[in-house]
């Protein structure tokens, strides 16, 4: 079966993609907005990264400009969320 000339297999692929790509986006903006990054895991975000810059490069390698689409978003966001944990660490610690 398929709509708009793509199978239910691709489909899925795509809404996994889709639901993989933003899932770290409305934690991203929580953390921009209120600065609070207590209880997250600077190395949980580490390792995360470095699985999405893998996928990345790997798409890359295949040209798969799915795994590409879909995986830099959620490098990006979790390399900001990454940031945001190490400057606010960083000014917590300079703190009198």
């Amino acid at each position: 079966m398929e709509l708009w000339g793509l199978s239910a297999g691709d489909w899925c692929g795509y809404i996994a993609g889709i639901c993989t790509a933003t899932c770290f986006l409305p934690q991203t903006i929580r953390t921009i907005k209120t600065k609070d990054v207590n209880g997250l895991s600077l190395l949980s975000y580490l390792i995360y990264a470095l699985g999405m810059l893998c996928w990345t490069l790997y798409g890359l390698y295949l040209n798969s400009i799915q795994m590409i689409l879909f995986n830099t978003p959620s490098l990006l966001f979790a390399l900001v969320i990454i940031a945001e944990i190490i400057w606010q660490r960083h000014i917590e610690k300079a703190k009198p």
